[in-house]
Parts: C-alpha cells; structure tokens; sequence
C-alpha cells in the first residue's frame, strides 16, 4: 500500500509542477508586453506612420497588453475608421509578436542592407519606407507617405497590400506607366517571391477590391465598455481581434525561428486560457496531495503498530516514562 501511495504522491507532484511551469510562462509572456507602456504606444504609432492617432491612444493609457488583445470595437473606439490603418496596426502587432514584443525591434535607419531578408524588411518604420523610396530615385514621392500607416510590415505581411495600393498612397498618376513600372520591379524585388505570391494569389480572388485610404471599416455593433476594463477575451465570444490570435504566419525562412516561437507560446496560451478551470485544477491537485500524505502517514502508523510486539503497549510506556 505505502509502494503504491508513494507513486500515486510522486505522479501527482509532477503533474502539479507543469501545471505551475505553464503558470509561469504565461506569466513571463504578460510581462514582455507590460513593459511597453503607454508612452511606448504613442512612440510606436509614429513608427509605424500613424501619428494622428496619439491622443486618443494617450488619453485611453493603451499599452502593450491591451494592443495584443485589441479588437476592432476597440480600434473604432479610437477614432480608427480606416481599412488601410486597421490593417497597418494589425500587422505592426504581428511584427511585435514575431519579436516577442522586443521595444527595440523596429528599424528606423538604413544599416547594411546588401542581403535584407523580409523578416527585417518587416521591422522598418514609416520612415525606413521612405528612406527605401529615397533610395530607389523615387524622392519626390516619399513625403506622401507620412501619416499613411505604410510600415514594413504592411507591405511584407499582408496580403491585401500591393504595389497599386503603394502608387495610388504616393499619388503616382496611373498614366505615369514607366514610374509604376519602375517601382513594381524594386517592391517585388524587396519584399521577396513568398510575399509577392499571397499578395497575386489576393489579387486573383474574385472579392478583391483594390486598398485605398478612403475604404472605411463598417463597425458590426454598437460597443459600450470602456478600456478600464479591456482584457484577454475568448476566440469564441463574439469579439474579433485586430490581429487575431491564429493570424498565419508567414512561410519565408527569415521568419521560422520568430514563427515557431509564437506558435509554442500560442499553444501554451490556450492551454491555459481558462484561468479559473486553472486554479479549479491546481486546487484539485492540492486536495489530492492532501488525501495522498494522508495516507501514507496512516500507513507508516499502522506499520508501527502491527510491528510492536503483543505484550507492548505504547500507553504503557508513555506512562512509564513520566515516572
């Protein structure tokens, strides 16, 4: 019996540490995003071009947590109306999630760049996108992407962003030919053939409407919370996400290591979504635990007892003792 209490006890134990190693991961990926404070916030929307938006973002105190767990409601709450500045911030949250929420993360000046990968292509500012521009001769255009929400990561990760949504955001005038010639050869050469295949398989799609800064997102229904009260919501409740939690991942090469990263994560999150289910079960561990020890202390007495000789009585010797 003590044998068999004693592995039930040890299976128990382990199972009960990594449920508490979960815990703490979860636990370590909250306080990654909670180091990007508000005032990071603002400073990352002039990085990824939308500066406009500062005081809203500012008065409302979002930070790193609730820019992960964002949902258009949320985004229209803010002022947010555009398609095109919808899908800016969500894909600058992706960029932050495949960097592990890193505050560094984002290039905004020109290093060696002789071998750039999309990967660090999707870490460029608004302003390394111009500095690109600047450097493919197209100076004259680059001031109109100020305020526009173009960032690296719009261009390499989604689908919906291609060359003609970039020409009619720099005012390039359609009959101008050989200049949108010229930068569809320096885009598809820059964000590479994975990139350039989702965005022509986009463009194939029968529903495909051209990207323009005009486009405006429809809001689905009428939001009362407040951002007081903003936090980790189901997939399931109604709510959609900016950058939904199962947002594909791109293929290219550069990005497996930062792609598998925040799958591992991912997963580890779901597991451990239901905290209340979490504690339930910790709890119930405890109880286990409790009925296991219990048990072999019982054991270890009764043990004792059947090994004392017949004439002894422990009374007896207690008794003895005091004398």
């Amino acid at each position: 019996m003590m044998s068999d209490a004693s592995e039930m006890l040890a299976a128990a134990l382990e199972q009960m540490d990594g449920i508490i190693l979960a815990l703490q991961a979860v636990g370590s990926e909250e306080d990654l995003k909670g180091k990007l404070d508000h005032n990071w916030v603002t400073r990352w929307l002039d990085d990824i071009g939308l500066p406009q938006y500062k005081s809203h973002f500012d008065e409302a105190r979002i930070d790193g947590r609730m820019l992960h767990y964002m949902t258009v409601e949320d985004l229209l709450s803010l002022k947010v109306g555009s398609v095109l500045h919808h899908l800016s911030i969500k894909r600058a949250i992706q960029v932050l999630r495949l960097n592990s929420y890193d505050p560094n993360c984002l290039r905004r000046r020109p290093s060696d760049e002789s071998n750039v990968t999309p990967a660090e292509i999707s870490q460029w500012t608004n302003h390394r996108v111009m500095e690109w521009l600047r450097s493919v001769d197209l100076a004259e255009y680059a001031p109109n992407l100020r305020g526009s929400g173009v960032h690296g990561g719009l261009m390499v990760l989604e689908p919906r962003f291609n060359v003609e949504a970039l020409a009619l955001l720099l005012n390039i005038p359609p009959n101008k030919t050989l200049l949108r010639r010229h930068l569809a050869t320096h885009f598809h050469l820059l964000i590479g053939s994975e990139a350039q295949r989702l965005k022509q398989d986009c463009l194939e799609n029968p529903d495909y409407t051209v990207l323009t800064a005009t486009a405006k997102v429809k809001p689905r229904r009428l939001s009362f919370g407040g951002f007081g009260t903003l936090r980790k919501k189901r997939q399931d409740d109604g709510e959609e996400y900016v950058c939904p939690m199962n947002v594909e991942m791109p293929k290219n090469s550069s990005f497996q290591t930062s792609a598998r990263i925040y799958e591992d994560n991912l997963e580890h999150l779901e597991k451990m979504e239901d905290s209340e289910g979490t504690v339930r079960q910790i709890g119930a561990f405890s109880e286990g635990i409790n009925n296991l020890t219990s048990m072999l202390k019982d054991d270890v007495f009764f043990r004792e007892v059947s090994a004392c000789p017949p004439e002894y009585d422990p009374s007896e010797m207690h008794n003895n003792s005091n004398i």
